[in-house]
């Protein structure tokens, strides 16, 4: 079995993004960029599978500018077999970045895709669902954990009300929530066998996916600063606040 791992350079979790002063984005300037940590999870699991005997191949593949074949090496670190780059100047939307992994999964063939269930700089949450409903393929989304046995997922869900389990056949679309395991690190040997893993670079208009933009950003701000506390002298005058001025949200 193939399982094919979609993966995002984002900006690095620990970093405070800044708007730009003109308000048309964020600031990207000698920022530090990573892997999605959700994307990372969804590595893992992949890798796991491997270990497992569950799979023969993981292939991760990433959607941008040439810099994102950083992310595409530390994939390969910790523990996939091949990357993949499409390379592209252009902002995409959720919907570009479905079409073109509908595209490219034809042509590769996996027998699953793993992906993160959201980027942590857009919180879209958007691509997995419509790469399965463009594949026509099922899907179980926010998956805490996966086990694969029989030409079957079995998976356990992330819901409001707390865990759904549901078993769909391969091929399937599955998206990763933070429980479904615990990325491990890149070992420096693992980082230098990784250097001589394949990566492929292909052009994204080789794919011809319209790839013409649906939503068009007006403007980029930083949320509003929030209001000092107080200091209350006693219960009396905290209940007061809490009765006559506290908002309910």
């Amino acid at each position: 079995m193939k399982i094919l791992v979609p993966i995002k350079r984002v900006v690095d979790y620990n970093v405070k993004v800044r708007v730009k002063s003109d308000g048309s984005g964020i600031d990207l300037n000698a920022v530090k960029m990573a892997m999605n940590p959700f994307d990372e999870i969804a590595v893992e699991e992949a890798v796991r599978l491997k270990e497992a005997g569950k799979a023969s191949e993981v292939v991760v593949i990433s959607i941008g500018e040439a810099a994102c074949q950083d992310v595409l090496r530390t994939a390969l670190a910790l523990g996939a077999d091949r990357g993949v780059l499409l390379e592209i100047s252009a902002d995409l939307q959720s919907l570009h970045i479905a079409k073109l992994l509908k595209v490219f999964v034809a042509q590769e063939a996996p027998q699953l895709v793993i992906l993160g269930k959201q980027a942590i700089d857009d919180d879209a949450g958007q691509t997995g669902q419509m790469l399965a409903a463009l594949l026509n393929w099922g899907q179980a989304t926010y998956a805490s954990k996966l086990e694969i046995a029989d030409g079957r997922a079995v998976v356990t869900r992330e819901i409001d009300g707390g865990l759904e389990t549901v078993s769909l056949a391969l091929p399937a679309v599955i998206t990763t929530d933070l429980r479904l395991n615990t990325p491990r690190y890149a070992t420096l040997p693992n980082i230098m066998k990784a250097k001589k893993k394949p990566l492929s670079v292909i052009p994204a208009a080789d794919l011809n996916v319209d790839l013409a933009p649906r939503v068009k950003i007006l403007k980029v701000s930083e949320p509003p600063q929030r209001k000092a506390g107080i200091t209350v002298p006693d219960i009396a005058a905290l209940l007061d606040k809490l009765r006559n001025e506290a908002k309910v949200i």
